[in-house]
């Protein structure tokens, strides 16, 4: 041991349990204190939702730290002073951290690190928030793939370095400042009971045992909003309550349903490595000749996609859901994506930023990443010429219309036939279920036939081609 102070500077990776930062801290030294650090140049940025879920899980680690003897030190305010203030103060001789790779966050810990290495204080950063670090997934002539399944064949193969084991460090019981209130209840998926509804690492180990109980029927079920069939684990990798390589071991490939699920987990790997590769994919298409589309700034048209009245039940349930919820389910975010990009022709990066916004799971490599494969703009994206239909995506995967009932009640009395197509129904038939349109309901905001036009025009002008299906 080195026997100095150690500093672990929490900041997405809510947990103790397989956290490389934790165990390299507490094998290293003798004492250990942990920070949390409330910035609010990004909890500002936060939904209500994603508020309150970070706010539950830090208490939640904050409470796991006490019944070890110590107490997570909690400071508002710029980390980049904070950070660097504490560990002066408290003689610290290393800080240690799980690295991201948003730009933000790069930036900052860039200047971080240099002032506390500047003061003669060492930096040690671990890659806990991946199963592989980025550069680690090479294709054949090694580099990083900008098609998924070849990156995917080399992850596989690519073995897990090992990440270090934790030690029996004294945690120093500084509680710091008082947590600000949380706008909302701690934001769960709905229908979660006993240690599934808890904040934090208890409650994320519970949700990835219910998860792993239905992951072979995952490949099956996934695509169905109306039923719990995904992992539903994306806020706690997240906030890091679970580590990815704890998720993927426990759920396993053992059936096609799990190999579908960890299969997952490399694309989110791959977002990250993308992101951390080419950090202006933030803000700028992947592919240079998509900057010059000319989108609309309609804000009519955002405003009604925004608050689920586009006048298509199955993109105003998923807005719905999303804006009640702060969540929203899979195949319902690329058919709201896809609305928003192809039908309305509004640009990617506004719906990219009120995702963003709004999603207690929102992580930009993730969302970024997504967002551009729907607008056809990214590495390995949607063809440009793709359009989700959302009445067929409707009546493929919400055929009984549960999911737009659950959402859209005032829809609930028409048939599972009707339910997708409001505009298409008899006067009659929309009386008795109490729907006017353009009044309790809105009527259509595009012509689907005339939208998709459109926007195949608009993409074949800038690949200087005619348009095309």
């Amino acid at each position: 041991m080195s026997g100095d102070l150690g500093l672990v500077w929490f900041r997405r990776d809510l947990r103790l349990d397989d956290n490389p930062a934790w165990a390299s801290a507490t094998n290293g030294h003798a004492t250990v204190v942990a920070l949390f650090v409330i910035d609010p140049a990004l909890l500002d940025k936060a939904g209500e939702f994603r508020a309150a879920r970070l706010l539950g899980d830090v208490a939640a680690l904050d409470a796991r730290l006490a019944e070890a003897g110590g107490r997570l030190l909690i400071r508002i305010g710029d980390p980049g002073t904070i950070v660097v203030d504490e560990a002066l103060a408290r003689g610290v001789g290393t800080v240690y951290v799980n690295e991201d790779v948003t730009p933000y966050a790069t930036a900052r810990d860039a200047a971080v690190k240099a002032d506390l290495r500047a003061n003669g204080i060492d930096w040690n950063a671990q890659w806990g928030t991946l199963i592989h670090e980025p550069g680690s997934v090479k294709t054949n002539a090694g580099g990083l793939s900008q098609v998924f399944t070849p990156f995917h064949r080399a992850w596989e193969k690519v073995p897990w370095l090992p990440w270090p084991t934790p030690g029996s460090a004294a945690l120093v019981a500084d509680a710091g400042e008082a947590l600000p209130v949380a706008a909302v209840a701690y934001p769960l998926v709905e229908g979660l009971a006993g240690d599934a509804a808890l904040p934090g690492e208890i409650g994320a180990i519970a949700r990835l045992e219910l998860a792993a109980e239905r992951a072979d029927g995952y490949d099956d079920n996934r695509n169905f909003p109306a039923m719990t069939g995904t992992s539903e684990l994306s806020a706690d990798l997240r906030f890091g309550t679970i580590s990815p390589r704890t998720a993927a071991d426990v759920i396993g490939t053992a059936t096609p349903g799990r190999a579908a699920l960890v299969r997952q987990f490399a694309w989110r790997d791959w977002y990250a490595h993308l992101l951390h590769a080419t950090p202006s994919l933030v803000s700028a298409p992947m592919k240079p000749r998509y900057a010059a589309i000319a989108w609309r700034d309609d804000e009519e048209d955002f405003e009604a996609w925004s608050t689920g009245r586009t006048g298509f039940p199955f993109v105003d349930a998923g807005m719905r859901q999303l804006l009640a919820t702060g969540w929203m389910h899979n195949r319902v975010r690329m058919v709201t994506a896809s609305f928003l990009v192809k039908n309305l022709l509004i640009d990617w990066r506004r719906g990219e930023r009120f995702f963003r916004h709004l999603l207690v799971d929102a992580d930009v490599p993730q969302n970024v990443g997504n967002w551009q494969w729907v607008a056809g703009t990214g590495p390995d994206a949607s063809p440009y010429n793709r359009v989700f239909n959302p009445v067929l995506q409707g009546q493929r995967f919400d055929a009984g219309g549960d999911y737009i009932r659950r959402w859209i009640p005032e829809l609930a009395g028409l048939g599972n036939k009707a339910i997708h197509e409001p505009w298409d129904v008899g006067p009659l038939e929309l009386a008795a279920a109490g729907v006017i349109l353009g009044d309790n309901y809105p009527s259509p905001v595009v012509d689907l036939a005339t939208s998709r036009a459109r926007v195949l025009a608009a993409y074949a002008a800038v690949r200087d081609e005619t348009p095309s299906d």
